[in-house]
């Protein structure tokens, strides 16, 4: 296959892996276990609570990364009506426990929709457009994962939701070129690292007396009398009247669980997790399971690893469920009958195995599943049955169904098995990559399909951030296979700070950011271009994002063996980026003022050495194209040449037209012409 044919397949998606690599979606997964479980399912859905109506949705429009508006619809499968839910565009419809309502946001308010008689009631009326009830602002989005800051009690009866006031944050705009004559701005509230944050605070909606109560979750300065800074990013009822509610202060060192109650409003900290060297990890809360006796299985890095622990209802642990030394990376649920804790865990950094304990006697966790590669799972509510999901370098997604039995799962059918997709890729006799490591770091090196007589130019491809992986046994067809089939060999590594190796390794680059992946990229390359078949002196790195600011900062270090580097779309000074995800990792730059000087790469910009290529959209709302004006500024002044390819009036991501081909053929073109 020709190298532009492969790359067109690689981003249109034709030759699979994690584009179309055919999947089963959450409802079919949802819908095999129900019927296998209960073949009646189906049948008696319109006689279930919330079975007569159904919601579809058309004409979805983006706004952010996740976040989009749609016409929604409610649909009566009784009367076989079809109605449209409010006025225009709506976002994050949800129906509520019982079937009779339907919430839903729209200008930053939030509606209930009522079935039973088909009027909708406001929850909130701000006409302040920097009050943003019930939904997540960018900030939230983009760095807490979630669109929607709003939860129905289990009785249907009232409604939680997250109030953000944005009025103090500043306003970040970008000029948009291609559809008018004149320039128009685009803006959002965009708080930088140390600016001010949105001010939340955590509302409980009665359906049944339309009043709104405050949640006591806030806490006072005792120097200033004003609301702290805390971020509420999950609320999760615990039964009709209890509402848990996240909270993580700034800098991300302290994460507390509030045992809500929703009626008087009065709160008391149900779990608190705190560390003065490491950053807390807030996203562990999605994985835990709150049993019907009140206990909860708790997901924590406390001890060094990410383990499993059984809490009681009044807060106090129990146990320690699964084993130090390998990191729990989701939590499936409980079969309560049984009392098994069903999991998937990091066997090796770059696998993943599924387990079950029991946790009454977490003596021992038995492994479930078999063959090198990344194993995940669905379980049915019961606990009784799971398909699980298999995929590796040679296999894109399988899916089986297991009957569980405690502690033992027993095959029953294989139920997509993706042949044809194998062997379609099979047919482009394209190399697997060798897994190994390099001095304790995790790699892979692809090598080109045809053997040469000479040694190979390499390609590091890294992204490098905070907790992040890319070395993983699972069907990956990226962009790697067009650089190997145009003749290069590509390693990519997870250098220091990357995930599943433990609490203190992921640590290890925190509050002084870029430094040690550096290092370690550097040691990778030297170490690698000791072999036979590459070629030291023609050696090339290239990252995107957080890949592409290390990229620039292991270019300006010093001896540094690569030629050539390409940056795509870079943080080039972590005070111009969003205050949750950098004082995650760096703090505030008030308390770390050192750790973020040594980070930036404006000062460090006369020291870059090699031939560079810069990429940048105009209309980044994640990492600003101000991030690359300003390192410009700073290479212009320090007399450094580079490259650079714009794209006008895109994103991060450079998906909009041509432009994601057109980018991956003019990194072709540039590695070609710089790496004879």
């Amino acid at each position: 296959m020709k190298v532009l044919a492969i790359i067109l397949s690689v981003l249109t998606g034709i030759l699979g892996g994690e584009y179309n690599a055919q999947t089963l979606s959450v409802a079919e997964q949802d819908s095999i276990l129900a019927v296998r479980s209960q073949p009646s399912a189906i049948s008696n859905q319109l006689s279930v609570a919330g079975g007569r109506y159904r919601l579809e949705k058309e004409n979805e429009q983006k706004i952010f990364r996740h976040s989009e508006v749609a016409e929604w619809y409610i649909v009566d499968t009784m009367r076989h009506t079809r109605k449209r839910l409010g006025e225009g565009l709506v976002r994050d419809a949800v129906m509520s426990p019982n079937g009779r309502y339907v919430a839903f946001a729209k200008d930053n308010n939030l509606y209930v929709h009522k079935l039973d008689f088909g009027t909708e009631v406001a929850v909130t009326k701000d006409e302040n457009t920097d009050i943003i009830n019930g939904v997540a602002d960018w900030l939230y989005e983009e760095e807490f994962a979630t669109t929607a800051l709003f939860a129905w009690s289990p009785d249907s009866k009232a409604l939680a939701f997250v109030r953000l006031d944005e009025t103090e944050v500043p306003t970040f705009s970008w000029e948009v070129y291609s559809d008018t004559q004149y320039p128009r701005l685009e803006s959002l509230r965009y708080p930088k690292a140390g600016c001010a944050n949105a001010k939340a605070t955590v509302c409980v909606y009665d359906i049944a007396t339309k009043g709104i109560q405050r949640m006591q979750v806030d806490e006072k300065s005792a120097v200033s009398n004003q609301q702290s800074d805390f971020y509420f990013p999950r609320l999760r009822w615990a039964d009709e009247n209890t509402l848990m509610v996240l909270r993580v202060n700034r800098d991300q060192t302290k994460m507390e669980v509030f045992s809500c109650n929703a009626k008087s409003t009065v709160s008391y900290p149900w779990y608190r997790e705190e560390s003065k060297k490491f950053f807390v990890d807030y996203s562990l809360f999605d994985q835990w399971q709150w049993l019907s006796d009140g206990r909860v299985i708790v997901l924590s890095e406390q001890n060094g690893w990410r383990q499993a622990y059984l809490y009681g209802k009044d807060g106090m642990q129990v146990r320690a469920l699964t084993p130090e030394g390998i990191d729990v990376t989701a939590v499936y649920g409980v079969n309560e009958k049984t009392q098994t804790l069903y999991y998937q865990a990091a066997a090796t950094p770059a696998t993943r195995q599924i387990y079950a304990v029991n946790i009454q006697k977490p003596a021992v966790s038995l492994q479930l599943t078999e063959g090198d590669g990344m194993h995940s799972a669905r379980l049915s509510k019961d606990g009784t049955m799971m398909i699980a999901c298999f995929q590796s370098f040679e296999t894109p997604n399988m899916y089986t169904l297991y009957h569980l039995k405690g502690t033992k799962a027993v095959k029953a059918e294989v139920i997509l098995d993706n042949t044809d997709v194998k062997e379609a890729w099979q047919a482009n006799k394209l190399p697997e990559p060798e897994m190994m490591k390099i001095n304790g770091l995790e790699a892979m090196l692809f090598k080109p399909s045809e053997v040469s007589q000479q040694p190979s130019a390499l390609v590091v491809m890294h992204y490098s951030g905070p907790a992040s992986q890319r070395v993983l046994n699972r069907w990956r067809k990226k962009f790697e296979y067009a650089l190997v089939e145009a003749g290069y060999a590509v390693l990519i590594v997870d250098p220091r700070g990357s995930d599943c190796k433990g609490r203190a390794w992921r640590n290890e680059t925190y509050m002084n950011l870029g430094v040690k992946e550096a290092e370690d990229l550097i040691l990778a390359a030297r170490e690698i271009a000791k072999r036979d078949d590459i070629d030291g002196e023609r050696m090339a790195i290239m990252g995107w994002s957080y890949g592409g600011y290390e990229t620039l900062f292991t270019m300006s270090e010093k001896d540094h063996p690569f030629k050539v580097g390409v940056a795509i779309a870079p943080v080039t000074d972590w005070k111009l980026y969003d205050s949750a995800y950098t004082e995650r990792y760096m703090r505030r730059p008030q308390v770390n003022s050192r750790g973020y000087e040594q980070a930036s790469l404006l000062p460090r910009a006369k020291d870059l050495t090699g031939n560079v290529l810069i990429i940048h959209g105009t209309a980044d709302d994640n990492v600003h194209a101000q991030q690359t004006w300003q390192y410009i500024n700073a290479l212009v002044e320090a007399d450094k040449q580079f490259e650079m390819q714009l794209y006008p009036d895109d994103n991060h991501h450079l998906k909009k037209g041509n432009n994601a081909v057109h980018m991956h053929k003019r990194i072709l073109e540039f590695l070609g012409r710089n790496l004879k």
